[in-house]
């Protein structure tokens, strides 16, 4: 383990590359710890979100420092049809599996319209039992992250710093990010089809068969910016929607019909609505508008 404050051009770039990487499994972690912490009482959720992401930046350094039996995690501990599996790819595994199940259940809830019709799940969860789930997949993230870094760098300040920074600006983001997730439903529906995707990832990678990170995260990007672009048109056909519904009121207000009640066809002349308004009185969706 190197633990020298020596800055070079390649250390800064693999400190680049490393603080990218914490941000993106950073962010995985974060989408889980939301939908898990949704489940908990309202005044519970941002404390199990700040100690379920505080534990996990713990729990990556502390694996840092113990860097050298990450290492033997490799090893192969036993064989099954030839096929050798170490502790690393049994947590791989166990994590993906883990997570995999979580994801089928949460798609399940969702399109049944479980949670609706059978009230809050805060109510069923309790903080211990949600803060376990949140340190299983702590360890699987973190495990996989770790063993990423130390393949880059032996250096631990470098591992630590981008740990650190990237944990201090998700902290920050987590209660955006939470309330973004649990706001848009079809947002929580990709988060969970993202989760679904990473556990089969983790399992395949247990399994033996590595998959670049890029054919995964790179549809995840793309699927995001097609979720973005949904939102921002669902954003701009309310907002006619409503800009609509005010000219509609606008004109009930000015063009009530002589008979209480009615609306005519069309606009009214200028004579004719100064007829109207002397002569009749005025309807009652038009006095209730005025009203307020």
């Amino acid at each position: 383990m190197d633990f020298s404050l020596a800055l070079t051009p390649d250390l800064l770039a693999i400190f680049l590359t490393l603080f990218v990487l914490e941000i993106v499994l950073g962010v995985d972690n974060v989408i889980f710890i939301s939908i898990l912490a949704a489940k908990l009482p309202e005044s519970q959720q941002a404390k199990a979100r700040t100690l379920g992401l505080t534990l996990a930046m713990v729990m990556r350094v502390g694996l840092v420092l113990l860097a050298g039996w990450i290492i033997t995690l490799n090893d192969d501990l036993f064989t099954v049809f030839g096929m050798g599996f170490s502790g690393r790819e049994l947590i791989l595994i166990g994590g993906g599996g883990f997570l995999l199940y979580k994801a089928i259940h949460e798609i399940h809830l969702k399109l049944e319209g479980e949670e609706e019709s059978h009230g809050s799940n805060a109510a069923k969860a309790t903080f211990g039992a949600v803060l376990a789930q949140i340190l299983a997949m702590d360890l699987v993230f973190s495990l996989d992250s770790v063993i990423t870094a130390v393949g880059m760098t032996s250096n631990m300040i470098v591992i630590i710093s981008a740990v650190v920074i990237s944990f201090g600006i998700l902290l920050f983001a987590a209660r955006y990010i939470f309330e973004f997730v649990n706001r848009h439903p079809t947002v929580k529906m990709l988060a969970l089809s993202f989760l679904l995707l990473i556990g089969v990832f983790l399992i395949a990678e247990g399994f033996g068969f590595h998959i670049d990170k890029a054919f995964i995260y790179g549809p995840m990007v793309f699927a995001v910016l097609v979720e973005g672009l949904n939102l921002a048109a669902a954003a701009r056909r309310r907002k006619r929607e409503g800009a609509k519904d005010e000219a509609v009121r606008l004109h009930l207000r000015t063009y009530a019909g002589p008979v209480r009640g009615s609306v005519p066809l069309g606009p009214l002349t200028r004579s004719q609505a100064a007829a109207a308004s002397a002569e009749a009185p005025v309807g009652d969706d038009a006095r209730r508008d005025g009203g307020a």
